[in-house]
């Protein structure tokens, strides 16, 4: 099966479209619990094992989950994001990479084959700013899912995804100035969201989606509708729930009737819910990012009629 097929079943299955983020942090109180650091001590092993009580206690919930590469970076764990994807792939959970990589030529050929083949991810996030070029090498595996960034949930984001923009080549040279104003401009999310459409073209479909999908915040849920309305066939990743602020009502525009479209990101909202939820102590942390979700699936399907 395609990374889109396994990925529309197991919602199916699971009637939830949540997606649990799993972006480690140990630097303050309400992070990773300290009785893991102090028990544990080699990074490696704290996170490994804070991932996978994790999972343990929330693979029934949702399809899927969402690691950070930049924190396994951070502290020197990347053999535990290797451990971590193994694990949840065991469990049943598609594995997104959110690794944001991409480059031209050999250096993103290099970058898809280590998404896939050294981390075993089933999809992964890219940066499409290259073009084509940067792209074509994620969508030579074929089997893979990949979400590229469109809109994304940071506030700066307007900084350049809202400029305007239009492509000299598409302007006759038989224009006269006055007429070239004239031209219709487009935001840059826009003619991005129109590049993925163009380049999914050929793309295997299973109940209406293939697996180049977009990444667009919840925190724009007006540039999310007309996203939607451009990449009809593309899931979204939809970053920004909780912590970031955004709610069950912002992502409706990502979903169709069925329920379907979209995946609803939420990091650490869910990670350390236990700092939020003071019923709590930090050993039942796995047990209050339990809670987290069960009320996000509960609050998401009823948006979304699920």
């Amino acid at each position: 099966m395609i990374f889109i097929e396994k990925l529309i079943k197991s919602i199916r299955d699971k009637k939830s479209v949540v997606c649990m983020g799993l972006d480690p942090r140990m630097d303050q109180e309400g992070q990773v619990p300290k009785y893991l650091i102090n028990e544990l001590e080699d990074p490696n092993k704290i996170i490994l094992e804070f991932n996978k009580i994790l999972i343990d206690n929330t693979y029934d919930l949702i399809p899927i989950i969402k690691p950070q590469i930049a924190f396994y970076e951070k502290y020197d764990i990347l053999n535990a994001l290797k451990e971590t994807i193994k694990y949840a792939q065991k469990k049943d959970l598609l594995v997104v990479l959110d690794s944001k990589r991409n480059d031209i030529g050999s250096t993103s050929e290099a970058y898809a084959y280590s998404n896939f083949e050294i981390y075993k991810a089933d999809a992964c996030t890219i940066n499409a700013y290259f073009g084509i070029d940067g792209v074509k090498p994620f969508l030579n595996y074929k089997e893979k899912g990949i979400f590229i960034l469109v809109k994304t949930s940071n506030p700066s984001s307007k900084d350049f995804q809202n400029l305007f923009s239009v492509r000299l080549n598409d302007i006759p040279n038989n224009k006269t100035e006055i007429e070239k104003e004239k031209v219709k401009l487009e935001r840059n999310y826009i003619h991005m969201a129109k590049l993925v459409r163009t380049w999914s073209k050929k793309l295997k479909e299973f109940s209406g989606f293939h697996n180049l999908g977009v990444v667009v915040g919840a925190t724009y849920p007006k540039e999310l509708k007309i996203i939607r309305e451009i990449v009809t066939e593309s899931f979204i990743l939809i970053p920004g729930y909780g912590a970031q602020g955004a709610q069950a009502k912002d992502i409706t525009f990502g979903f169709n009737e069925a329920g379907l479209g979209g995946i609803v990101n939420s990091s650490r909202g869910i990670m350390f819910a236990y700092n939020k939820n003071k019923k709590f102590p930090p050993e039942k942390f796995a047990e209050a990012a339990r809670e987290e979700i069960l009320d996000m699936n509960k609050k998401i399907n009823k948006e979304i009629g699920i």
